[in-house]
C-alpha cells in the first residue's frame, strides 16, 4: 500500500496549488482520505479530509480556500489549495483512513510522504 503526494511548490501570497495524492496496492474507495501539514517548528495538524461517502470536513484556518476531492476510479485525491497565505507554509501529507470515516485524526492509518507547499509574501 502506497500513497505518493505530488503538487507543492513555491507560489507567491494570494496564489493557487493543487495538490494530488495517488494511491496504489489497493483501492482507497471504501477510506477517507485527507490532508495533513507539518509547518517548521510544529506538530502536524488535520488540514481536511473526504469520506468515502464524500462527506468532507476542513480545518477552520481553511474553510473558503481549500477544497477536498476524490476520484475513486483513479484512486486520487486532490487538495485545491486557493488564496494561500504565508502561514500556509507547510509540509502537506496525504493519509488513508481504513474506517471510511475521516473525522477523526487518529483514524489515519496509511500515509504517505510529504510535499512542501512554500507561500513566499
Amino acid at each position: 500500500v502506497h500513497l505518493q503526494a505530488s503538487g507543492g511548490g513555491l507560489v507567491q501570497a494570494g496564489g493557487s496549488l493543487r495538490l494530488s495524492c495517488a494511491g496504489s496496492g489497493r483501492s482507497f474507495s471504501n477510506f477517507a482520505m485527507g490532508w495533513f501539514r507539518q509547518a517548521p517548528g510544529k506538530e502536524r495538524e488535520f488540514v481536511a479530509a473526504i469520506s468515502w461517502s464524500r462527506s468532507t470536513y476542513y480545518t477552520d484556518s481553511v474553510k473558503g480556500r481549500f477544497t477536498i476531492s476524490r476520484d475513486n476510479p483513479k484512486n486520487t485525491v486532490t487538495l485545491q489549495m486557493n488564496s494561500l497565505k504565508p502561514e500556509d507554509t507547510a509540509v502537506y501529507y496525504c493519509a488513508a483512513d481504513s474506517t471510511g470515516r475521516g473525522y477523526r485524526s487518529s483514524s489515519f492509518d496509511y500515509w504517505g510522504q510529504g510535499t512542501l507547499v512554500t507561500v513566499s509574501s
